[in-house]
């Protein structure tokens, strides 16, 4: 079994507007391990994001080949692909996404449920799992009965539940003020310690990007490893602004 749980080889996007070529990514090689953590900056606009969802199997690359525990994403078809995201891979965005008529326990046993997890199982899975992010109080409460971080850690939880190789987030603490922001980075650490989920997170926030094994930038559409200091540079604070 390879230690490589997702891979990018020669990865390329281009958008057309018009007679116009936009060319975003250019050759990314990049790799991630089990159970590693790893962060990429970049300033908006840069292709954080797409790139993200090029790895995630939400967008169609130009060039190149994303593996997923050594399945190429974009060389099956969608019902594969469909699989592959379910079983392999959860996702954290800025914006929680959790479905507002549904419970925080309904709302993280929903991928079971659509892997046709019976109910009974797939409520335990979910309750279990938002105990772990220190919600057993709040199981039976609606979305719009939790805060900002309560619904982060849910949308955590639920991206959890599957127990998925890799956990892909976007900004997933952009929306938050420092003190919960600070309190959802630690759940994520602690999950990953004791899940060994890899963790991948699209992210401003440099001392969020000091706690993980590795971190990178994009930068004129390619990708570059960093190093990251006590006290950052201006520079590299504008760069990720």
């Amino acid at each position: 079994m390879t230690d490589l749980v997702l891979q990018c080889q020669q990865l390329q996007k281009t958008y057309v507007d018009g007679e116009l070529n936009v060319e975003v990514l250019k050759s990314i090689d990049f790799s991630v391990e089990r159970g590693e953590r790893v962060a990429i900056l970049g300033p908006s606009g840069s292709g954080k994001s797409t790139l993200l969802h090029l790895m995630g199997g939400l967008d169609t690359p130009t060039a190149g080949k994303v593996l997923i525990d050594g399945v190429d994403i974009h060389r099956v078809n969608e019902t594969q692909r469909c699989q592959i995201r379910n079983y392999k891979l959860g996702f954290v965005y800025q914006f929680h996404h959790l479905l507002p008529e549904f419970s925080a326990l309904e709302n993280v046993a929903m991928p079971l449920l659509v892997r046709g997890v019976k109910v009974v199982q797939a409520t335990k899975q979910a309750s279990e799992l938002l105990s772990k992010v220190g919600l057993a109080e709040r199981l039976s409460h609606k979305v719009s009965q939790l805060s900002g971080g309560e619904r982060q850690r849910t949308a955590i939880a639920r991206a959890l539940v599957t127990n998925p190789m890799c956990l892909l987030a976007d900004e997933p603490t952009g929306n938050l003020d420092q003190q919960t922001a600070d309190k959802v980075y630690e759940t994520m650490l602690e999950l990953n310690q004791d899940l060994q989920t890899s963790l991948l997170i699209v992210t401003h926030d440099l001392r969020l990007a000091r706690r993980m094994d590795r971190v990178y930038q994009i930068q004129d559409g390619q990708i570059h490893a960093v190093e990251l200091s006590e006290s950052p540079s201006e520079e590299l604070r504008e760069q990720t602004a």
